[in-house]
């Protein structure tokens, strides 16, 4: 089918492109991009119309770490309904992390997620594999062999690699792929049993802490080996206000050093978690304010790369328990856009700098084709209403699962239209 989009502000960071534009699009690709009514197409067929007038037209969103729970955890979430949740949200590609059942150690797990992915996924699917045989921390996986079977990245997610000598060898290796590790930062040993951030907040409500410290000695570790071995680190959902600066310290030294952070971060403080919600529940915890502060300052000058939701979806009976017993996680993907767009009311960040953090930074750190609208690639687009007002509304989530704490926030910007390869796989009208 061709397509025209007609009538939006075009936000392409890649391009360097911010402007009135319209795009046609033929077969799945971006033929033109031009001045409003400047298009000119030979085609006997009559194109069909998108109007986005008060909208802006930006690559489709990229998220780096999903969890959609499949295969071993359906009951939460599948591929299917991961994939129907982030097309809601304005995604056209996401990386799923490994820690399903069985864990994505081995080729055959890499395939068979791959496979569904093509056969049951709306948007782009990519796969990020185990540095560790069952995330157990004992020995490596096969990264040759998961390389070749897809994978584009390596982490052992929520269980980070605590042996000192295998994170040094997992560098070692994953170097010669040329493919990123990706670390969960926490010292286990300092936050066992733990389930917010330490501090006043946790001694008043009685609950056991996690201290920051845990999250930045891991850091200052894996930093130091890869400043030894080679490779590359991308550090998952910063949280604390030191591992933004050993990050920061570590770029100014030129190390292949990168990092996201989730919304939930900076948005909400360890204060949420007064009302016992566990939908504040989260790892790494909500912390500070001073460590909110200082992820918006990551932000703003660059140190933090690129903002990627953790969407961890939970049945409620996995919430639905004393806090500490509650699992850690909340859902991301519908809620990730209006609230990263609150960076831009706070100024923190343009809208173009928001969009380049959700769209070819992540292209550029992983080494996807995506992320732009350049003329030839993927017609991969969202198109959003940057000033439209709502009220988050749980019950209307696709996502399989609803543990969200934003139920009832009033924020700007809604996914109006998701395109993956030219085909409408959300629009607003028909959801």
């Amino acid at each position: 089918m061709t397509i025209i989009i007609k009538n939006g502000r075009v936000i392409d960071p890649a391009n360097n492109i911010d402007e009135p534009k319209d795009i046609l699009i033929s077969k799945g690709k971006i033929k033109a991009l031009d001045s409003p009514g400047k298009i000119n197409f030979n085609t006997e067929e009559k194109p069909s119309v998108i109007d986005a007038k008060g909208c802006v037209v930006c690559p489709g969103l990229i998220d780096m770490h999903v969890h959609f729970r499949e295969p071993g955890f359906e009951y939460k979430e599948t591929i299917k309904t991961g994939c129907e949740s982030a097309a809601a949200g304005g995604f056209t590609s996401v990386a799923i992390m490994p820690n399903t059942n069985p864990v994505n150690d081995t080729r055959a797990v890499t395939e068979h997620i791959l496979s569904l992915a093509k056969s049951e996924g709306l948007v782009n699917v990519y796969a990020i594999a185990a540095i560790t045989k069952k995330l157990a921390g004992e020995s490596l996986s096969e990264m040759g062999d998961l390389k070749n079977a897809g994978a584009i990245a390596f982490s052992d997610d929520g269980r980070p690699v605590m042996n000192n000598e295998l994170m040094r060898r997992a560098f070692e290796y994953s170097k010669m792929f040329n493919l990123p590790l990706i670390q969960h930062s926490e010292m286990l040993d300092l936050t066992e049993g733990g389930c917010m951030n330490e501090g006043m907040v946790s001694t008043e409500l009685g609950l056991k802490g996690m201290p920051s410290e845990a999250e930045d000695i891991m850091v200052y570790r894996d930093i130091a080996l890869l400043e030894k071995t080679g490779g590359r680190l991308h550090v998952a959902h910063i949280s604390s206000k030191n591992s933004v600066e050993l990050v920061r310290q570590a770029k100014s030294k030129g190390l292949p050093v990168t990092c996201e952070v989730a919304p939930h971060h900076f948005t909400l403080t360890e204060e949420a978690v007064r009302g016992y919600d566990t939908n504040t529940k989260m790892s790494p915890p909500l912390r500070t304010s001073d460590d909110v502060e200082a992820i918006k300052e990551g932000l703003r000058d660059g140190t933090i790369d690129i903002i990627a939701t953790d969407h961890a979806p939970h049945d409620i009976t996995d919430k639905h328990l004393e806090y500490q017993n509650a699992c850690f996680g909340i859902v991301g993907l519908e809620t990730a856009l209006p609230l990263s767009l609150k960076l831009v009311d706070e100024k923190i960040l343009s809208l173009s700098n928001v969009i380049k953090k959700l769209t070819s930074t992540p292209a550029d750190i992983f080494s996807l084709r995506a992320g732009n609208l350049s003329l030839g690639s993927d017609a991969d687009i969202l198109i959003f209403n940057p000033s439209l007002e709502y009220a988050i509304d749980i019950s209307k989530f696709h996502s399989k699962s609803k543990n969200s704490p934003f139920d009832g926030w009033k924020v700007k910007g809604k996914t109006t239209h998701t395109l993956v390869r030219g085909k409408t796989v959300y629009s607003e009208k028909t959801n």
